[in-house]
């Protein structure tokens, strides 16, 4: 089963091409991941995923996306984060962390609080952006970046980085998709900027290449790198494949192992084409015009689709969110699906 082979990515090995994709909590407390981190993310290497990504895990207090989400701007944050990584890798898991910055996202509420933004009043702050263009009705203005604030982002990501192997993770990814921060310099309908960050395509991906260059300068060399980005935004004159393919080769040069494709996310009321694995083409477009690694992401359920995937060179990983949600145990309801043999954590052998 290609599905459950072994995938090298410099000097990690992850056990099968399965992965929990990221996927915020907001059970964090200033910053901090909590026993619910522990047990919730513990769970799913238990499960037999091969690496278990963290939520977007905020470079700063105000690139949070909520109050509630995890952090690694603080060195009691990697004091937080390590038993949670220990216990991980125990369980034969790889650990990764997602490196964010939700631009002008920021400072929203959890879904189950109703998800808008969060009054400064109310604990929330005023969120920032290439340039200042609200992302929808009733969100704040974010304050325009100036160089000297892009130059302390790229520090931001570079020291998050550092924090991140002190805390013993073993893939970092650095986040560039959904509408956040570096995604929206990407994208000309939040960009608006007349300087060296807006304008042309080489201006427009700059920010992120120096965030790639620098983290990929401050992780380990042995240590793989991934960036997730939206392929398009699915409107008029937004980001689009093209750019991404481009991308891709970029964020190649810089150091940077595998894409993580996703999409959308820049603007609201635009229109989706949701179905199941809708945005796998994307993924195989950049693996096979960039060169590079990819990972697919997106209504991936069944086993028969993720091992479709994989067999047919689409991508090289499979990312899974919600499924993980639904079922913590998929990859091993996968294996017996499929057919392949892996092994149970010797409490549950009695099971199997």
């Amino acid at each position: 089963m290609n599905l459950f082979t072994p995938f090298r990515l410099r000097g990690i090995e992850l056990k099968n091409r399965i992965a929990v994709s990221p996927m915020c909590e907001y059970s964090a407390k200033d910053g901090h991941p909590t026993n619910w981190h522990l047990v919730h993310l513990g769970s799913r290497a238990v499960g037999g995923a091969a690496l278990v990504f963290t939520e977007a895990t905020a470079i700063s207090a105000i690139g949070r996306i909520s109050p509630a989400d995890t952090g690694i701007y603080l060195n009691s944050h990697v004091q937080a984060w390590g038993p949670i990584v220990e216990f991980l890798h125990e369980q034969g898991a790889m650990s990764g962390i997602q490196l964010a910055h939700a631009g002008r996202k920021a400072s929203t509420a959890a879904p189950w609080l109703g998800g808008a933004p969060v009054a400064i009043k109310d604990g929330g702050w005023t969120p920032v952006a290439p340039s200042p263009i609200p992302f929808s009705t009733g969100y704040a203005v974010p304050n325009e970046l100036s160089i000297a604030e892009i130059d302390e982002v790229v520090a931001d990501f570079e020291a998050a980085s550092r924090r991140a192997v002190t805390a013993g993770f073993q893939i970092a990814e650095i986040h560039s998709a959904h509408g956040y921060l570096l995604h929206e310099f990407l994208s000309p309908l939040c960009n608006h900027r007349t300087d060296d960050y807006g304008g042309s395509f080489e201006n427009r991906i700059r920010l992120l290449l120096r965030v790639a260059q620098a983290v990929r300068d401050s992780w380990p060399q042995e240590r793989p790198l991934f960036v997730r980005i939206s392929a398009t935004d699915w409107a008029e004159n937004g980001w689009d494949l093209e750019q991404s393919i481009e991308l891709a080769r970029r964020l190649k040069e810089v150091g940077v192992d595998l894409v993580d494709v996703s999409s959308g996310g820049a603007v609201p009321g635009v229109q989706i084409p949701l179905g199941p694995g809708y945005q796998v083409g994307f993924a195989a477009a950049i693996r096979n015009e960039a060169q590079i690694a990819t990972g697919a992401v997106g209504m991936i359920t069944e086993p028969a689709q993720a091992e479709t995937i994989i067999a047919t060179n689409q991508a090289d990983i499979v990312l899974i969110a919600r499924e993980m949600l639904r079922d913590p145990y998929w990859p091993r309801h996968a294996a017996q699906t499929l057919g392949a043999k892996i092994k149970a954590p010797v409490q549950y052998e009695r099971a199997w």
